[in-house]
């Protein structure tokens, strides 16, 4: 098994194996040509963002400068997507994005997980977990959401808030830890 695909099956990996490093390269090669588009080349983008996501985009997106992710290819994001300014993802497991979610600036979405034991995280040996995100889903400016977790649908993430678990649909849920405050 390839550290790649342990990667994408949640498997203990060698974080600094070649091939991976090579795709990282890679798309942070094109990550630097998207964040340099002028905005107002909205094809232009669209046809580079669409390159670095792969076939999990339609044409109907708006992801705001500066953008940056890991892969990119790991990340599917429904129709009607858009995110604000400064929108990162680490998508070492997959990320996916349901219909009409709405990010705000400055959000986080991560899948790496590394060892607390310094010692084991030193040897560069990490894991990921992958996040899902629902259907008419709103994550407020400066949000963060960790590795594993999964947002139901219809729901508003309240800014800066930090999702350690997952949250169930229909509610509006704020804090750190993020916690449902709020039926809908």
């Amino acid at each position: 098994m390839s550290e790649k695909e342990k990667m994408l099956a949640g498997l203990n990996y060698m974080a600094t194996d070649p091939q991976l490093l090579r795709e990282l390269n890679e798309t942070k090669v094109a990550l630097q040509q998207y964040n340099t588009i002028l905005p107002t080349d909205t094809d232009g983008r669209r046809n580079l963002m669409k390159k670095i996501l792969g076939s999990t985009a339609d044409d109907d997106f708006n992801i705001l400068q500066p953008f940056m992710c890991d892969y990119g290819k790991h990340i599917r994001i429904g129709k009607r997507f858009f995110s604000n300014f400064n929108f990162t993802v680490l998508d070492e497991a997959y990320v996916t994005i349901g219909n009409d979610c709405f990010i705000g600036p400055n959000v986080s979405i991560y899948t790496a997980c590394h060892s607390t034991d310094p010692q084991e995280r030193n040897s560069r040996r990490e894991w990921a977990l992958p996040v899902n995100i629902g259907n008419n889903v709103w994550i407020g400016g400066s949000v963060t959401i960790l590795p594993g977790v999964t947002i139901g649908d219809n729901v508003t993430i309240g800014a800066g808030s930090v999702v350690v678990h997952d949250i169930p649909s229909n509610v509006v849920a704020v804090g750190n830890p993020c916690r449902p405050v709020k039926q809908i």
